[in-house]
């Protein structure tokens, strides 16, 4: 009974770090798209002038770059959550808390890369649906809802935090004893950033082959043929 007490209230602790966590990503730590742009320029190597020249590329080059964005991610959750690790169970909140925040900036720059951004209310819904995919959350119920962004964004943070709240109590409960929990906190933390980075990573990429294949249909599908007036003679 006590032990059922415990994880309740501590699910609930780790559901306001993760809601918390993930709206500091929404309002105050965003990706920047210009400068991560230079960055798939000057460090990946993509000969693209904006996101749009993703979609000429060869889909192995974007998966590629993908791969690494994940991995990146991984390394720092992994970091942080040693760090972390070392305060055993005391500091669970707090680590989920930045790496939230850690895995939602991985979600946007895969997002990116695939060739979605961010700057519409259409664009920011999308980049929030493919963060619930990543959870394991369905939102099919609230598309009526994307237009209005601010109310959309929030309700779907309280979804994510409350599916990925039940997994985190579940695997981090061997984060009690400190020293022994660091090497274990960067173990699961590496693990979250790969799952959800995984997840998010596959919608994109099916997102952006459908593009593709809109765009291929729209060049070979031949044009309407035009009806002429009937001659006077």
């Amino acid at each position: 009974m006590a032990d059922s007490k415990s994880k309740s209230w501590l699910r609930g602790q780790i559901e306001n770090a993760l809601t918390q966590g993930l709206t500091r990503a929404y309002s105050t730590v965003q990706v920047n798209p210009d400068k991560f742009l230079l960055q798939l320029r000057a460090a990946y190597r993509l000969p693209i002038s904006g996101y749009h020249g993703v979609y000429s590329l060869e889909m192995r080059e974007i998966d590629i770059v993908a791969d690494e964005i994940i991995r990146s991610g991984m390394k720092l959750a992994a970091v942080e959550g040693a760090g972390f690790g070392l305060g055993g169970f005391l500091t669970i909140v707090p680590d989920i808390g930045v790496l939230s925040a850690i895995t939602m900036r991985t979600i946007q720059k895969l997002s990116l890369v695939y060739g979605f951004q961010f700057n519409t209310d259409d664009e920011i819904a999308e980049l929030w649906m493919a963060a619930a995919s990543a959870a394991g959350v369905d939102i099919s119920r609230d598309l009526l809802e994307k237009e209005v962004v601010n109310k959309f964004v929030p309700r779907v943070i309280q979804r994510i935090a409350a599916r990925a709240s039940v997994e985190v109590v579940e695997k981090w409960a061997g984060r009690v004893i400190p020293l022994v929990s660091s090497a274990l906190g960067a173990g699961l933390n590496y693990w979250f950033v790969r799952t959800w980075g995984e997840r998010a990573r596959a919608h994109f990429r099916e997102r952006h082959l459908q593009i593709r294949q809109q765009a291929a249909h729209a060049v070979l599908a031949p044009p309407a043929q035009q009806i002429l007036p009937a001659s006077k003679d």
